[in-house]
This record gives C-alpha cells, sequence and structure tokens, in this order.
C-alpha cells in the first residue's frame, strides 16, 4: 500500500459512500419533483439503487474481514465478489425499469421541460458523485477489493448518469422538451452496462480465475532470484476477494537438508509477500533438484 492509513480507509470507505448517497437521493428525488425532471427523478433511483448497493458491500466487507475456519478454510473473501453481483443486479434492473417508462412517456408524448433548477441539482451531483468515486476507487485499489471497487464504479456511473440529465435539462430549457426524456434513456443504457460488467467480473472471480499474468511473473521472478532455488516447476494463483493465494512448487540445491530446504521455501514466501501485500497465502511444496551426473574423464 502506498500510505499507511489505506486499511484505516478501507473500514471508513462505505460509510461515506453510503451517508453520499442517502443525500443524493433526497436531493435529487426532491429537486426533480420541483422541477418537473423526469431524468433527475429517475436518477435518484439510481441513487436510491446506490443506498442498498452501499449496504451490500458494508455487510461483505466485514463478512470477509473474518478469520478462517473450519466450515471456511480458505476465508470469507469471496462474500465480495457475491456483493459485487447483487450491485450489478440492482443496476441492471434498475435500468430496465428507467428505460421502459421512458419510453413510455415518449410513445405517449407526455413530457414537458423542466426549470433550471434541475440543471443545477445535476451539476451538483456530477461532482460529488465524481469525487466518491475517485475516493474509493483509491481504496479499493490499494486494499485490492472487489466490493469497493464496484462501489466507486457504481458512483462513476452515477456521475455519467448526471451528466446526461444536465445535458437533457439543458437542451429542454432551450426548447427540446423530450430531451429531458431521452437523456433519462441514455442513463438506462449506460447503468445498465455497467450493472452487466459487474455481474460479469463477479462471475469471474467465483470461478476461481488465474491472477494477473503480472502478478504471477513477479513471484516467479522472486523465486528463481532467491539463493538455492534452481527453478521453479509449477505456479499458479487464484483471487479469494481481497487476497491473492499462490501455489508454488520449488526446485532447490540438492545438498541442502530438509531443514535448510524449509528456510528457503520460507525465504520465497517472505519475499513474495514483501513484494505483493496482498499475497497472504502461499503455499510452497520444495523437492531436490535433478542430480546432473558429471562423466568422468578418460
Amino acid at each position: 500500500m502506498r500510505f499507511e492509513n489505506c486499511r484505516d480507509c478501507r473500514e471508513e470507505v462505505v460509510w461515506w459512500a453510503f451517508t453520499a448517497d442517502i443525500c443524493m437521493t433526497v436531493f435529487k428525488g426532491l429537486l426533480g419533483l420541483m422541477s418537473g425532471s423526469v431524468a433527475l427523478v429517475a436518477d435518484s433511483l439510481h441513487s436510491g439503487a446506490d443506498v442498498v448497493a452501499s449496504g451490500v458491500t458494508q455487510l461483505s466487507v466485514k463478512i470477509s474481514s473474518r478469520p478462517a475456519d473450519e466450515k471456511y478454510p480458505f476465508g470469507y473473501g469471496n462474500i465480495q465478489y457475491i456483493s459485487s453481483a447483487i450491485v450489478g443486479m440492482l443496476l441492471l434492473f434498475g435500468a430496465s425499469g428507467l428505460m421502459y417508462s421512458s419510453v413510455m412517456k415518449i410513445l405517449s408524448g407526455t413530457f414537458v421541460a423542466p426549470s433550471m433548477f434541475a440543471a443545477a441539482g445535476a451539476a451538483v451531483t456530477v461532482i460529488v458523485n465524481e469525487l466518491m468515486y475517485r475516493y474509493q476507487i483509491c481504496v479499493g485499489n490499494e486494499n485490492n477489493s472487489p466490493a469497493i471497487i464496484a462501489n466507486a464504479w457504481d458512483n462513476r456511473s452515477d456521475a455519467f448518469s448526471s451528466a446526461a440529465v444536465l445535458v437533457g435539462v439543458l437542451a429542454s430549457v432551450l426548447g427540446f422538451p423530450i430531451a429531458d426524456t431521452i437523456a433519462a434513456i441514455g442513463v438506462s443504457a449506460l447503468v445498465g452496462r455497467i450493472g452487466l460488467e459487474l455481474i460479469g467480473k463477479a462471475v469471474h472471480g467465483l470461478m476461481d480465475s488465474s491472477v494477473d499474468v503480472d502478478l504471477l511473473r513477479t513471484a516467479w521472478q522472486i523465486s528463481v532470484d532467491t539463493p538455492n532455488v534452481h527453478s521453479v516447476y509449477f505456479l499458479r494463483g487464484r483471487h479469494v476477494g481481497e487476497d491473492v493465494h499462490l501455489d508454488l512448487r520449488l526446485r532447490v540445491d540438492p545438498r541442502l537438508t530438509v531443514k535448510d530446504g524449509s528456510i528457503v521455501a520460507e525465504a520465497v514466501k517472505a519475499r513474495i509477500q514483501e513484494a505483493i501485500p496482498h499475497a497472504r497465502d502461499i503455499r510452497l511444496f520444495v523437492s531436490p533438484a535433478p542430480v546432473v551426473a558429471v562423466p568422468a574423464r578418460g
């Protein structure tokens, strides 16, 4: 981690996100009703889904911190992928409902231009959601948390949707009243796409997909650079929530005793954990390198 307080931010960020989402839901909902902006009211429903998403994220981060036990020997980290999938489904269902209602309004011809107050509200929410995205994506990346990263992208989707609302409101005020409803359709399409991406990433993680090749390459290089390690003949890794699990099989100097081989293995493990902070479970198997026979001189 770049900063010592990154771990503390992990515990605080979900509370900030939860509070911000509640405030944005109420703010956009009331202002949308007062100004007559369909897009802003729809955007407030999006923020309402964010409140639920933040609650789910908060719960998943807390559960994933539990230590491994007999029931879950690999820990509770994968709960964060489930959380990410729930957030994605909320966005997808919300987007579907929003698109349906907006299309029906256009077909029925029941749309009117909102007031400029809606534009001011949309501008404020763009700024707030972008700031929350930057805060959460930093915390999520530093702590390798899929749940927090998913919630960050949820805020980024809110910023995009509010920007679309802002454009639609301004166009409506300038003489194109249908633009507000069209903006609502654009918002729903964008939110739905982000929801699908989050669901896909969650499924990818739950299927024990391999970690990034660069990370595996780093673990391999550290291992072969460790004294008395001849080669790495097996290496794989997977994500378990915020943690990275690695399996390595090393060949060491055949002249080493079993005790010395264990010391080499511990050295490799310590060096990998220093370079890859989220590698919290590293399983090492050590075997002697083949002895190459030296032909006798005639």
